[in-house]
């Protein structure tokens, strides 16, 4: 499936949305089946997944990149979404792009070979959470997407996907020793980015 492959279908689609009356968990059922109508679930977050990509990276050239590949991946992996009580397909389709665009973005740092911290215009818009005890997840994902490469995979393996740190250091081919080291380490990068974001 390309990221462009309802470019040629464009031309033939309605203006605005024909299934507005649709809710999100339905249209992507019904674009299973019809790869077509896809555009139209596309059309309804396509804005506001460039928002958000960009509140995390901040303007760069690859927000449409990122976007494009956060559709793909939504519409192939769509077959295994299953709405639940708390857990709609926003959620889950943001969770997607989120993890999208942490991936990417720590491509992007290794490639510049330098840690990147966006202009204040572009993060002035991150929840402000100095006050509280919990960090909102968008919040979390701006931070790990301006760490070094080693430290903000270990962080998110460790503290949001669960893995162990026996596990971590089996996928790294380190010791475990060294992943606590990096962990340790991550920890207070993360607090001296989030100063940073919140300054």
């Amino acid at each position: 499936m390309s990221t462009r492959l309802l470019d040629e279908d464009a031309a033939s689609f309605p203006e605005g949305d024909p299934f507005q009356e649709k809710g999100d968990e339905e249209l992507l059922a019904m674009a299973l089946k019809k790869p077509w109508t896809y555009k139209a679930l596309m059309m309804r977050y396509e804005a506001a997944f460039r928002r958000k990509v960009r509140e995390v990276i901040g303007d760069r050239p690859e927000i449409d990149d990122i976007v494009q590949e956060t559709f793909v991946k939504v519409y192939l992996h769509g077959g295994t979404f299953q709405k639940q009580e708390g857990a709609s397909f926003k959620s889950w389709a943001y969770k997607i792009l989120l993890n999208t665009t942490f991936t990417s973005y720590q491509k992007l740092k290794k490639d510049d070979g330098a840690l990147v911290y966006p202009e204040k215009e572009h993060y002035e818009a991150f929840p402000d959470t100095a006050t509280g005890d919990v960090e909102t997840p968008d919040f979390v994902a701006s931070v790990l997407s301006r760490m070094p490469g080693m430290l903000g995979r270990a962080l998110k393996l460790h503290f949001i996907d669960g893995v162990s740190q026996k596990e971590i250091a089996t996928r790294e081919k380190v010791s475990v020793s060294a992943v606590k080291t990096r962990i340790h380490r991550a920890k207070r990068e993360f607090k001296k980015i989030s100063a940073f974001l919140r300054s």
